[in-house]
């Protein structure tokens, strides 16, 4: 084990480099724009100075998250096998509904992983594949994954997909690889040259992207306004993603 944690400690030194309500009266949900997302300058490492996350207003998502799952979808290339059977199809988001028991009110929200800032899925990884950049973005090393799904077990809001399917179409910025596990990555491609997250893209009127480390940004003052609830708070994981209407 001290190997591992050796070589965990090793490879992340080479990477370095819900119940919220609707919004409040006279407060808008400013459009996401290209802008809001600063480009790390690529001479210099990724810093905890920043933490991306996203605030997604459920109410405002005319049709339950589906654009966001559909953008994913071309931007990483996964869902594409019509032979792979539903449950071995490949999600880095999908919609869930949920319905109240008591007053049977229903909504339905996207869910991906939800980037914590203490990933269970990092901590149970044998060789550092799960991990979590200093900018807050838990993503998969491909190249390390041995596929043994220990961090699809950890994870409590099952964000995470084993590759069944037959890859094909397979996009340069986000390469994909049979037998391995693989979730959102905040799109992390884009996030460092300046552009938002697919999803985000796609669901403007919805959705705030930017740094939570900022207390200025647009998002860190939208959840000091409005809140912004996590899933399994009770689970003290402090998501990056949080989300309004719950």
């Amino acid at each position: 084990m001290s190997q591992i944690n050796a070589y965990r400690r090793k490879f992340l030194a080479a990477l370095s480099g819900v119940a919220a309500g609707s919004l409040a009266s006279g407060v808008i949900l400013r459009t996401v724009q290209a802008g809001d997302v600063p480009a790390k300058p690529a001479d210099q490492p990724i810093s905890n100075q920043v933490r991306w996350g996203m605030l997604i207003d459920i109410n405002r998502l005319t049709d339950g998250g589906a654009s966001m799952v559909e953008a994913c979808k071309r931007e990483h290339g996964w869902g594409n096998d019509p032979k792979a059977r539903p449950e071995q199809q490949a999600q880095w988001i999908r919609t869930v509904q949920v319905t109240d028991k008591l007053t049977q009110h229903s909504f339905t929200l996207p869910v991906m992983c939800q980037h914590c800032a203490e990933p269970p899925c990092v901590d149970v990884c044998p060789t550092g594949a799960s991990m979590k950049r200093a900018d807050g973005i838990v993503q998969v090393n491909k190249h390390i994954c041995i596929g043994c799904r220990y961090c699809m077990m950890a994870c409590p809001y099952k964000a995470r997909s084993f590759v069944h399917e037959n890859l094909t179409d397979q996009r340069p910025d986000s390469p994909r690889g049979i037998g391995t596990v693989e979730s959102c990555n905040l799109c992390v491609h884009r996030v460092d040259q300046g552009q938002l997250p697919a999803c985000a893209e796609a669901a403007p009127q919805a959705v705030i992207f930017g740094d939570l480390n900022d207390p200025n940004s647009r998002i860190s003052q939208a959840v000091k306004t409005l809140g912004g609830s996590q899933i399994r708070a009770d689970l003290s994981l402090n998501t990056g993603v949080r989300y309004l209407g719950l």
